[in-house]
């Protein structure tokens, strides 16, 4: 008790003079640990001061300060070098795309050219060029033929003068002149005929030519627009030949930038490289740095963690001897009962164990339970008080939700009768035309005390509903009932019968009714009159044949 107590007091004081008096006194020598972690023992020996390798470590955190600019510097280097061929790469997409782009255009235009070498044009000039050979050799023809004629022509008129000059020896040579006459005759008339043949020929073959020299001419406009479209090919292909070359001059401009730029990519990958080297020693490093770092920290938390329970341990002398705060001021003064110098901690132990003697005796003749069974009791009376809080502040919160979910259902109920009331009297006027229905609070009274069903002919309200027949009791009935399920429409309805006490037109009207507020909603109605039929879409008929039940369906054409 004694070291323990000079220990937290050394602590309390705080300057190393009382630490020295406490560890290195003759009478008390006990081991003294200060707030910053430095130990006292009395033989001497003196722990604390500045630890092993805080040098090293702030040295190393200064190198690896660098290596992380050195690796900043160098990252910033890298993402400039990728920008940069960022950069270049749409200019090598561009010369691909051209590239291909010309690669088609030459194909396109060798494909052009074998079009044109196969298109009728072609064939046509061709065509024509064999009929202006023909054309050439008919002619030809032709001149043979005339100089023929001609030539018989002269020997014609020839013997027409030797007939004339030899009058005289007519009646000798006439028969032989006759005879040559006729000869000369038939063959005048051979080659008369020769020549009309010739001459049917010779016109066949003039309108030949003139249809050929209307198809030639057709022909030479349509090869004079071929040419003009072949000049314009031409000139577009040198107008693709000079953009290729153009392009190709970009594309070894590109080739050469880029294998330029390949090299110093080569050159930062290398850099890169030792870079990441670098960097990978460094991250080493750090790594060590980190695992010595931890290490110090955990001695750290340690000397932290000792110097808490040292504090805690002095807390809790505090709390437990409150008369150390009233007189915390008095510790280390002479004169007073704090006078560690002059006071013999022997002496002062000594005195304690008698006091505590004197404290044994006494707990005999008083009940030490009493404060135990008070500080009990308290506990317990404090913790029905927060019980009690917490039960009100409850409670509060449960009338809360009370008086808003009776607000939400008041909320919910207003909406409801307003759309149900509605629907009601739209309903019930559907079904009973001139008539007007509705539910309404009673006299002095709100909907949440109740609903009447009122009902109207024509502005006449009734009092009560007995005033109202079977049938006009059921149509409200029904409106009613509707009018409820609008309020949440289901997709089918099944209806059995509820025309039974109704006429036929009010059975018209509730066919009415269902299609005019239900037009997403099935129903299948049982039914024996006609009048519900008519709105019907499909019908089901059951009948008895040769004593078996059928069923027959029938689909009406306004469901068509």
């Amino acid at each position: 008790m004694i070291r323990a107590c000079s220990l937290d007091l050394a602590r309390v004081v705080g300057p190393d003079v009382a630490i020295v008096n406490v560890a290195f006194n003759r009478e008390i020598r006990t081991p003294t640990v200060t707030l910053e972690g430095d130990i006292f023992q009395p033989s001497g020996l003196l722990t604390g001061g500045s630890r092993k390798g805080g040098g090293d470590l702030l040295r190393q955190l200064h190198d690896l300060a660098e290596a992380e600019t050195k690796l900043q510097g160098h990252q910033k280097r890298l993402y400039e070098i990728e920008a940069k061929i960022k950069e270049l790469q749409p200019l090598h997409k561009k010369f691909t795309d051209m590239k291909a782009q010309l690669e088609l255009k030459m194909y396109d235009l060798s494909l052009f050219l074998k079009r044109a070498e196969q298109n009728e044009h072609h064939k046509l000039g061709e065509a024509v060029k064999k009929l202006e050979e023909e054309f050439e050799e008919m002619r030809s023809q032709i001149k043979e033929k005339e100089g023929c004629y001609k030539s018989c022509a002269d020997t014609v008129s020839t013997l027409e003068k030797s007939i004339k000059d030899h009058d005289k020896n007519r009646e000798g040579r006439l028969k032989d002149l006759e005879k040559n006459i006729k000869t000369t005759k038939a063959r005048i008339q051979a080659s008369s005929k020769d020549l009309k043949a010739h001459e049917n020929e010779r016109e066949r073959l003039v309108m030949e030519q003139e249809a050929v020299v209307q198809e030639q001419s057709s022909l030479e406009s349509q090869l004079a627009s071929l040419r003009t479209q072949i000049s314009t090919l031409a000139l577009d292909v040198d107008k693709q030949r000079a953009k290729v070359e153009a392009i190709q001059k970009n594309h070894d401009q590109s080739l050469a930038e880029l294998k330029l730029i390949h090299a110093k990519m080569k050159e930062c990958d290398t850099q890169i490289s030792s870079f990441i080297a670098d960097q990978e020693k460094c991250l080493q490093k750090l790594s060590d740095l980190k695992l010595e770092k931890k290490k110090l920290e955990n001695e750290v938390t340690r000397t932290e963690m000792e110097q808490k329970d040292c504090s805690v341990k002095v807390d809790k002398l505090v709390e437990k001897h409150t008369w150390i705060t009233s007189e915390k001021q008095l510790f280390g003064k002479g004169g007073t009962d704090y006078d560690f110098e002059s006071r013999n901690p022997y002496q002062a132990r000594e005195e304690l164990e008698r006091l505590q003697t004197n404290q044994s005796s006494l707990e005999k003749r008083v009940n030490k339970k009493v404060m135990a069974m008070f500080e009990k009791a308290e506990d317990e009376y404090n913790a029905l008080i927060s019980k009690k809080n917490i039960i009100e502040t409850d409670k509060s919160k449960i009338k809360k939700v009370i008086e808003e979910l009776d607000e939400k259902k008041k909320e919910t109920l207003k909406v409801t009768w307003v759309k149900v009331t509605q629907d009601f009297g739209s309903i019930f006027s559907t079904l009973l035309p001139g008539t007007m229905a509705k539910l309404e609070p009673p006299e002095g009274g709100s909907f949440l005390d109740g609903l009447e069903v009122r009902v109207a002919f024509g502005s006449v309200w009734k009092q009560s509903l007995s005033e109202l027949s079977g049938g006009q009791r059921s149509l409200l009935a029904l409106s009613l009932i509707l009018a409820l399920l609008l309020f949440k429409p289901a997709p089918l309805y099944i209806l059995d019968e509820v025309d039974a006490a109704l006429d036929l037109s009010h059975t018209q009207n509730i066919g009415r009714m269902i299609k005019a507020h239900f037009p997403h909603s099935q129903f299948i109605v049982v039914s024996l009159k006609e009048g519900m039929f008519n709105n019907a879409d499909v019908l089901f008929r059951t009948k008895f044949v040769d004593g078996v039940s059928t069923v027959q369906r029938t689909v009406t054409k306004q469901s068509k």
